[in-house]
């Protein structure tokens, strides 16, 4: 069936049709994700192995290579990739289009574990991420003072600011970058290890017996069985100082006589700087699953209860926002649909003086948008540049489609209507014979009825039998059909 036809001669189903089109597409931006860019589901899986102090070749021989021979055992993989740099090794296992990715990340932690029973002592457990296009960073979670060091903003991001942060829905919680590790820092005097004829390893050695984490366990004393606390661990950094180190004749050798202690920071190996000022940031990584604007939203909320739980000279800030490029597309389509439905529909009222074709136009535009959204919706899609691109593409299709359309509506000129579909009236007689084809009317050629209009008896040898024309009724005049 033509749909023209259909909306023509049902035009309640049409209205009621378009009403359900715009609270679809209405329900549909309530539910859609907005994002970046669109999920890519890509079937890659990351290792990263960390193991300080060994070069690329270290790496590559004694860590690498056994990963890569037990990842090949896993199920769906297609191939891997591996990179080596100094204290780091990066594997990228790429599986088949298909391959249940959770299944994969599961078999991939087996095979990572068995692959470090043949490592190095020391092995630390490697990172293992899934990668995916829709993971990316939104923003950064920055934290700045005039007065703390950069190794106490470290400290209060690390232990306080972070557990929040990985609360929030949607959210990755990476560690802050920026700042040092907090350490407990021993710097020896070189002259006076020269003086005592006492080398570093020897203090190395000390502190690991005089500092050890030791369970104390309980004590039976009578029908009582307390608990036993030891002083084996320090509680305050300047008890490391009356650490022995060894006896020299009658002499001890203390810590405090060849090093100083102090709680500070580690190495710095970045530097994260806001305004001039060294500063740390958590790195706000949202989802795969999760809608960026969302994640945005609730890490703005929960900025006042980070700043609640933080010192008051600790300034908390969200930048660098990525949202606006996802709002900006959004704007920039509403404008768009905006003035191309304003200036076709002033086009048309000025040209073709119709003000019904101008609102057609104008208002063609929006539900066309609508029902692209639903399907959009239906499809299991998001609101991302892509899709916001396409939308914009085809809001100029539908305004040269319209504007097409109308003038082609009052450029053609209506045909006159058919006799034969006009109900005859009385007294114009008009018959039509059978299978031999001949027709007769009233007179031998003309016949005249009532209305005054003529009909014309046409005869026929061998072509199939043709309604005879009707009158249509009342002429102001009669006049033979030619």
């Amino acid at each position: 069936m033509n749909p023209i036809d259909l909306a023509l001669r049902r035009p309640w189903t049409v209205v009621v049709g378009v009403a359900a089109i715009a609270i679809l597409s209405l329900v549909a931006l309530r539910r859609m994700k907005v994002d970046v860019f669109p999920g890519l589901d890509a079937p890659i899986v990351y290792v990263c192995q960390p193991y300080g102090g060994m070069d690329p070749g270290q790496m590559e021989g004694l860590l690498t290579n056994y990963y890569e021979y037990h990842f090949l055992y896993i199920s769906g993989i297609h191939h891997v990739e591996s990179r080596s740099v100094q204290g780091m090794a990066i594997m990228k296992l790429v599986f088949h289009p298909g391959t249940d990715m959770a299944q994969a990340m599961a078999e991939t932690i087996g095979y990572v574990t068995r692959s470090r029973a043949f490592m190095p002592p020391g092995t630390v457990s490697p990172f293992i991420t899934r990668f995916d296009g829709g993971s990316v960073p939104v923003g950064y979670l920055v934290l700045s003072s005039r007065t703390k060091s950069i190794g106490e903003i470290q400290d209060q991001a690390l232990f306080k600011v972070r557990p929040m942060f990985a609360s929030l829905p949607g959210v990755s919680a990476p560690p802050p970058f920026g700042g040092s590790q907090r350490t407990v820092v021993v710097r020896l005097d070189p002259d006076r290890l020269k003086a005592l004829a006492m080398a570093p390893d020897e203090v190395v050695a000390a502190l690991s017996h005089g500092n050890v984490i030791s369970p104390s366990g309980a004590i039976r004393i009578g029908e009582e069985m307390p608990i036993v606390s030891a002083n084996s661990l320090v509680r305050d950094v300047a008890e490391l100082l009356d650490i022995p180190i060894r006896r020299d004749g009658g002499t001890i050798v203390f810590l405090r006589d060849v090093a100083t202690v102090a709680d500070s920071s580690d190495v710095p190996t970045g530097y994260a700087l806001v305004d001039g000022r060294r500063a740390v940031y958590i790195l706000v990584t949202k989802r795969a699953d999760a809608s960026t604007l969302d994640v945005v939203s609730s890490v703005r909320r929960a900025i006042p209860d980070m700043k609640a739980v933080l010192p008051d000279d600790i300034d908390v800030g969200f930048e660098f926002d990525q949202s606006p490029t996802v709002t900006r597309a959004i704007a920039g389509l509403v404008q768009e649909a905006a003035v191309g439905a304003g200036l076709v529909g002033l086009v048309a009222l000025l040209f073709l003086r119709d003000v019904r074709s101008g609102l057609v136009i104008v208002l063609t535009i929006p539900f066309a948008l609508a029902g692209a959204v639903v399907g959009l919706w239906m499809s299991g899609q998001s609101l991302n540049l892509m899709t916001l691109g396409g939308l914009a593409l085809a809001v100029g299709i539908v305004v040269d489609e319209a504007t097409v359309e109308i003038e082609n509506i009052h450029a053609t000129p209506r045909p006159p209507p058919r006799i034969s579909s006009m109900p005859a009236r009385s007294g114009c007689r008009a018959s039509s014979s059978g299978p031999t084809g001949s027709a007769t009317t009233d007179r031998s050629r003309w016949s005249r009825g009532t209305c005054g209009r003529s009909a014309r008896a046409r005869s026929f040898s061998a072509r199939p039998p043709r309604r005879a024309r009707a009158c249509p009724g009342r002429c102001p005049r009669a006049a033979p059909h030619r």
